[in-house]
């Protein structure tokens, strides 16, 4: 059982266009716990990510990261606590273009002010682990879809974050290319200590998580 609350969110809701997305929603996530996100269309499980990272700002409860109380409302506020605390694995890459693969992997710890040389052994040392060693100077454009998101991947996890928030990431790779993605998440986030929050639709992708929760009108039950 995990023995330290990672991410917590006590009766939290969310209006979006007057009507209640998410109403009194409550969850805690432990160290290293795994966590599916499954639900239709327009759930909102997007939001409920971007209430976690403070890009957006509920309505109403509290949430708290890493022991700190995150307000949407002040989003530059939050922002030190998404780049030392959270990892993002989006479903479109957001790869910098011009940057090779390894640069790309760096950024986030040259954000925190790490020295350069460490930055990028930390870096050289994720994308051995992904298995893309050879390609530290591939820019995106001249990566397959498999290898931009082990990129991805590698990036979210270079700072060693407490939590890894992953929204659809397998949604534009073929079956073969998303299970070694979702192998890659599941070994590296146990690896690193870190918890997942992903959203899915993927029944192979929620496979990974030990928990399994459902967002239906505006709250969770066990899917």
């Amino acid at each position: 059982m995990p023995d330290q609350v990672v991410a917590s969110l006590e009766g939290v809701g969310r209006q979006l266009g007057g009507r209640w997305v998410l109403r009194e929603l409550s969850l805690s996530i432990g160290t290293g716990e795994r966590v599916a996100l499954l639900g239709e269309s327009g759930s909102g499980k997007s939001t409920l990510l971007n209430l976690i990272a403070g890009l957006e700002a509920a309505d109403e409860g509290r949430i708290t990261v890493a022991g700190q109380a995150v307000d949407g409302r002040y989003p530059d506020a939050s922002a030190p606590l998404r780049a030392r605390h959270l990892g993002f694995v989006f479903q479109a890459f957001h790869l910098i273009p011009h940057l090779g693969a390894i640069e790309n992997i760096a950024v986030p710890l040259l954000l925190l002010g790490q020295n350069r040389r460490e930055a990028f052994e930390r870096a050289s040392e994720l994308l051995s682990r992904v298995g893309l060693a050879a390609r530290g100077r591939a820019r995106p454009d001249e990566l397959s879809g498999g290898e931009q998101q082990r990129v991805a991947l590698a990036r979210a996890l270079v700072h060693r974050p407490a939590l890894v928030l992953a929204d659809e990431p397998t949604g534009n790779l073929d079956p073969a290319s998303a299970g070694r993605a979702l192998a890659l998440l599941r070994d590296e986030t146990r690896a690193a200590g870190a918890a997942l929050l992903m959203v899915t639709h993927s029944i192979q992708a929620a496979g990974i998580c030990e928990r399994r929760l459902e967002l239906h009108e505006g709250g969770l039950r066990s899917a």
